[in-house]
């Protein structure tokens, strides 16, 4: 019993030297490493990041208005025309016929128009003996001489002379008519044999070509006519990309680009916002696609002088090439002069009691001590790599930017900390001296 009482003891005593020695040793909390970097005066440009492909500012595509087959193509892809040059010629002898048979419906009319003028001419004599008859016979009606079928007889037949007139006016009236439906006609088909002839309607290169000599092409019917080929002015490039709703608000007209072009991957080119688009490109003649990303087209026309060392060929407009991919950073507000930090540094925590709002935006500071402090900031733009801080923050305050994990979730205001420096800046230290 003795020793059983003794044992207990002898466990007590060395469970208090335990915790004695716990508190002496490791009373003290371990540090959390972690990086930081000071608040510095930084010029931040926004960005709006988009992908595209690059076109011709102006393209025209050359389509058939009438139907036939290609007789002539003088032309191939990557040729240079002028205004007026011919660019496809289509057989003309169905409408040469046609014309040939418009006109001579015209001539046609012309003549039955000169018919029709003899005819009126011929009535109006009839008209003017059946008059003078008239007037006679009313006058020997008057007298007595004629009887009232003779009076009749000469009114019907003043009566009928008028009428035969009139009919001959209307003719001449309906044959000028058929002129002018005729010329019409004439004109309609000599307008079609010259449709067969296609001239380039400006300046520029044949960017493709759709048809070969000896094919078909169908004109303007029901549909559009067919393409025929591509001509584009490569002199004046454009970007078309697809910028996102969240951010098509902030993208202006006139807003300054950077282009990176995948042929080019060691140039940046310059440009600038000349089309932002008005509606979705989900949208269709039946709504909206609810089932696709919601972007617009905009248009960032390419700075000539920023690829004119490229131009090394003689005579080469443009070192693009239609349908080239590109990726564009347009650059939608500047900040000069502006208290920033690394974007990482920047997260959210519950707010305090009295607060209307759930969730706060701060960062934690280094402090002295080497604890961390948590401060509540406002923020303004921001670019890829670091954030504005518009109030909360003083340059050369130390931001803990790191861990990602300690910063966004286990960090806590009053956490004791230490800064680490990571290996690959040791290595890089150790270098330089």
């Amino acid at each position: 019993m003795k020793l059983t009482k003794k044992f207990w003891i002898i466990c007590g005593l060395v469970l208090v030297a335990l915790l004695i020695a716990a508190k002496w040793f490791g009373g003290k909390e371990s540090a959390e490493l972690i990086q930081a970097e000071k608040v510095e005066v930084r010029t931040i440009i926004e960005r709006v990041s988009a992908s595209g492909k690059i076109q011709p500012e102006i393209e025209v595509n050359i389509t058939a208005e009438v139907s036939g087959q290609i007789i002539r193509l003088p032309v191939k892809e990557g040729d240079r025309v002028q205004k007026g040059d011919l660019l496809v010629q289509i057989n003309p002898d169905l409408y040469d016929a046609a014309l040939n048979r418009a006109q001579a419906a015209a001539n046609s009319a012309r003549s039955n128009l000169a018919s029709a003028k003899a005819q009126y001419a011929q009535a109006d004599a009839q008209f003017f003996a059946a008059q003078k008859s008239w007037e006679r016979t009313q006058q020997l009606f008057k007298d007595r001489i004629l009887s009232q079928a003779d009076y009749d007889a000469a009114e019907s037949s003043f009566r009928s002379a008028e009428a035969t007139l009139t009919a001959a006016g209307e003719t001449i009236r309906s044959a000028e008519f058929a002129i002018s439906s005729a010329e019409a006609s004439v004109q309609e088909a000599r307008d079609n044999l010259s449709r067969t002839t296609l001239t380039a309607p400006q300046s520029g290169t044949v960017t493709a070509l759709v048809k070969e000599s000896g094919e078909s092409v169908q004109g303007n019917g029901f549909t559009a006519g067919e393409v025929v080929m591509k001509v584009s002015d490569l002199s004046i490039m454009e970007v078309d990309v697809e910028v996102n709703e969240s951010d098509i608000v902030r993208v202006g007209m006139g807003d300054a680009a950077e282009v990176e072009v995948d042929a080019y991957l060691d140039q940046t080119f310059e440009g600038a916002v000349t089309e932002i688009g008005n509606t979705a490109l989900n949208a269709g003649l039946n709504g909206f696609a609810m089932d696709q990303v919601t972007n617009f087209s905009v248009k960032v026309r390419l700075a000539p002088e920023s690829y004119a060392s490229l131009l090394e060929e003689e005579g080469t407009l443009s070192p693009f090439r239609p349908g080239m991919s590109a990726k564009v950073d347009i650059l939608t507000r500047e900040a000069a002069g502006a208290l920033s930090i690394p974007i990482q540094s920047v997260t959210t925590r519950e707010a305090e009691d009295g607060t209307d709002e759930e969730t706060e935006l701060g960062v934690f500071l280094v402090s002295e001590g080497d604890i961390a402090e948590w401060r509540v900031v406002t923020t303004g733009i921001q670019d890829n790599r670091y954030i504005e801080i518009l109030t909360g923050l003083t340059e050369g305050d130390q931001v803990i930017t790191g861990p990602y994990q300690s910063v966004s979730r286990t960090l806590v205001n009053g956490d004791a900390v230490e800064i680490k420096v990571p290996e690959e800046e040791d290595k890089n230290e150790s270098a330089n001296e």
